[in-house]
């Protein structure tokens, strides 16, 4: 029985792998029509936990503001719109969210709100910045002097390459935390999850910064060891938190799994919580700390 579990689990796991390298190499609209998709089914999942706590969200709302929320940021990650339309569409949906409440025949509650205007921040907002990510060009930093090596083919941009770095430094810190935590782990990290150990984190936090250095070292970045470990660093707390914040939710709703979409791996909720919050934090990183990147 555990065999079949596993050999489930590694199928649809290297399944999905395949796909993300598919799409991140495809980018452009392939990139953010999947990741639409991918957000409309997990949005569904995070209502469903919601439900189960007694709360009424907007959901139908918010799944349409979230879908827009995502076309505009392609939209004004490629030039077609300016980037302030884009910023308007998070505040005029979260009105148009507690709008929409208001009107139930059912008065909402704080509860109501609150889960519907997470739902556009957790699910929408933060993964927009998975298209800003995969669109970024060294152009659109203030120092864009060979940030990819000039002898690299051309169709390698630098927003494909930060975006397969970030993925890669998230399933390095889980593979660490999983096998290190394994044979390892015996302080249990928190009640919230008690599959985490101290000791595996710190093995996800080895791999982690191994593979951020390895990528800036690939990219001769002057300071690139040091920049390569201080996003190792930071992608590894902030999907821990992803992590976490996902398994907090769970405990409340009072189930195992937030779906069943995956086979060994549960919901897709369940699959992408380590990638919610750490786009954000990489690309205004990035953003940030590109004029200290000379090549």
């Amino acid at each position: 029985m555990f065999l079949a579990v596993s050999k489930k689990r590694l199928l649809s796991g290297l399944l999905v792998g395949a796909f993300g390298i598919l799409i991140v190499s495809l980018g452009d609209w392939w990139f953010s029509i999947s990741l639409s998709l991918i957000v409309h089914f997990a949005l569904l999942e995070f209502f469903r936990m919601a439900e189960f706590t007694g709360i009424r969200p907007a959901t139908k709302t918010t799944l349409v503001a979230c879908q827009i929320l995502l076309f505009f940021t392609q939209l004004s990650s490629r030039g077609y719109v300016s980037i302030e339309i884009s910023d308007a569409i998070l505040p005029l949906s979260g009105a148009a969210i507690c709008g929409w409440i208001l009107l139930q025949p059912v008065t909402g509650s704080i509860s109501d709100i609150a889960a519907s205007i997470f739902g556009l921040f957790y699910l929408g907002f933060l993964p927009s910045h998975w298209i800003k990510l995969r669109n970024l060009l060294e152009t659109d930093l203030k120092n864009n002097f060979n940030l990819v090596p000039p002898d690299w083919s051309p169709s390698i941009t630098f927003g494909m390459l930060i975006t397969f770095a970030t993925c890669l430094i998230i399933v390095g810190f889980d593979i660490g935390s999983y096998f290190v935590g394994k044979k390892f782990g015996n302080h249990l990290l928190s009640p919230i999850s008690p599959s985490k150990t101290i000791e595996g984190v710190f093995g996800g936090f080895l791999f982690s910064i191994l593979i951020g250095a390895s990528f800036v070292y690939l990219l001769r970045w002057e300071f690139g060891i040091l920049i390569g470990i201080f996003i190792g660093i930071l992608v590894a707390i902030f999907s821990l938190v992803g992590d976490l914040t996902e398994s907090m939710m769970k405990r409340n709703a009072g189930i195992k799994d937030s779906g069943n979409f995956l086979p060994g791996h549960g919901g897709i909720l369940d699959r992408i919580d380590s990638y919610l919050f750490t786009p954000a934090i990489v690309f205004y990183v990035v953003v940030l700390l590109s004029p200290l990147i000379i090549s």
